[in-house]
This record gives C-alpha cells, sequence and structure tokens, in this order.
C-alpha cells in the first residue's frame, strides 16, 4: 500500500516552504493546533511568511513561537487578544494584520478550497472592513466583496488519520482545520492515531486527495487558561 506517512516533519517541510509564502494553520485558540508542523516551520527559518489562522496562538506557544523568531511579515485573522507580543509588533508596524469577521475568514478558507475566487456577504459592511472592496446590492442589502484564500501551504492536526492521508477531528478540534485543509496547494497534517489500513469512508471528515503528507503528533495539547473551582470540603 503506497503511503503519505512521513517520519520527519522538520526535513520534509524545510523542503518545501520558501520566504514569503502564504501559510494557513487549523485550530482555534491552542486547541486542535498542529504543534509539531508549527515546530517544524519555526525550524526551516522562512521568514516574511504571511499566516492566515484564526488565532496567533499565546505567547511561547502554538503561531506565537514564529513571531517570537520573527518570521511573520503579515498575518489574516479574527482573534489575536491572547498574544503580547502580537500586539507588540503590531503597534510597533513590524508586522501588518489584516483583521478578518471569523465567519468571513472560514467562508474565505472554504472558497479558496472548492475553487471559488470570490463571492459577496453583507459581513463587515459599514466598518473597517469593508475600506476598498466593491460593494452590491443584493434584495436591497449591501455586501461587500471577499476573495477565496489559496494558501501556498496548510498546516493541520487531525485525530485520526490512514496512509491515503484521509482524516477525521475530534469534537473542539473540528474547527478550522477541515477549511484549512483543502485550502492549501500543498498541505501537512499530523495526527494522533495513524491506522495502518484505511478509515471507514463514513467517518472521513477530510478527503485524502487534499492531503499529501501526513505525520505523528508530538501529543502535546496546551491549553491557554486552566479555571478550576475551589475545592470544598465533602
Amino acid at each position: 500500500m503506497a503511503t503519505k506517512v512521513i517520519a520527519d516533519a522538520a526535513e520534509a517541510l524545510a523542503e518545501s516552504v520558501r520566504d514569503g509564502m502564504i501559510i494557513a494553520v487549523g485550530g482555534f485558540g491552542l486547541s486542535g493546533i498542529p504543534n509539531r508542523l508549527i515546530t517544524a516551520l519555526r525550524d526551516s527559518g522562512a521568514t516574511g511568511l504571511t499566516i492566515v489562522s484564526n488565532n496567533m496562538g499565546v505567547d511561547g506557544k502554538g503561531l506565537g513561537v514564529l513571531l517570537e523568531n520573527k518570521q511573520v511579515a503579515k498575518v489574516l485573522a479574527s482573534y489575536v487578544g491572547e498574544n503580547k507580543l502580537f500586539a507588540q509588533q503590531f503597534l510597533n508596524k513590524e508586522l501588518e494584520v489584516e483583521f478578518v469577521p471569523q465567519g468571513t475568514l472560514a467562508e474565505r478558507l472554504r472558497a479558496g478550497g472548492a475553487g471559488i475566487p470570490a463571492f459577496f456577504t453583507p459581513t463587515g459592511v459599514g466598518t473597517p472592513v469593508a475600506e476598498g472592496k466593491e460593494v452590491m446590492e443584493f434584495n436591497g442589502r449591501p455586501a461587500i466583496l471577499e476573495r477565496g484564500i489559496v494558501a501556498d501551504i496548510s498546516l493541520v492536526r487531525a485525530f485520526e488519520a490512514d496512509p491515503e492521508g484521509n482524516l477525521r477531528y475530534r469534537m473542539t478540534a473540528r474547527n478550522f482545520n477541515p477549511l484549512v485543509a483543502t485550502a492549501g496547494r500543498l498541505t501537512f497534517a499530523e495526527a494522533e492515531v495513524i491506522h495502518a489500513g484505511y478509515l471507514d469512508p463514513s467517518l472521513v471528515d477530510t478527503p485524502g486527495i487534499f492531503v499529501h503528507h501526513v505525520v505523528a503528533t508530538d501529543g502535546v495539547k496546551d491549553i491557554e487558561q486552566r479555571t478550576v473551582r475551589v475545592r470544598t470540603e465533602a
């Protein structure tokens, strides 16, 4: 059986990534982020990157490590409130930022993966999001033109994978990962479980045709903020 499973994520990514590329990364906060692939991207030393992701991780974790390494030139994201370094680089004009409403970001990735170059949405009309964009009216309601996103490389994390690259996600990790996986010209996936045989087709979330390389995860699952109740006496 031919396989897309590789042992060395760093080597494979280093052979593919180049300065100035657009990199789309799955995850929501630190949930479902491809830690091992992000580390491999950091170790590649590529600079001038445009990162497309729901958020930029936190200081020292997730995509935050790329900011620390000064590898990012531009960010397209919907939420960046957990990262102080991101704010500092943005205010110092070291980082270009395009804020995208979360639903619009999801649809732009979906459109890119589906081969749809652009679409109209009412989200953002009358706000800075609409500046410089074409506006049309549909049924008496204005909408702005948003373009689909196609990344040079996509990095995602799945729960299960098989040798063909079919992926299945688990719970909250099924957030931006399926959209990011389809939007990349070259997609790397890391998975917690890699089966020797094929996944049940009825369980597949991302078909293997969208995935080019699969690697095992590093097992890390970070949490941004841990909140617990005060223990009470029984």
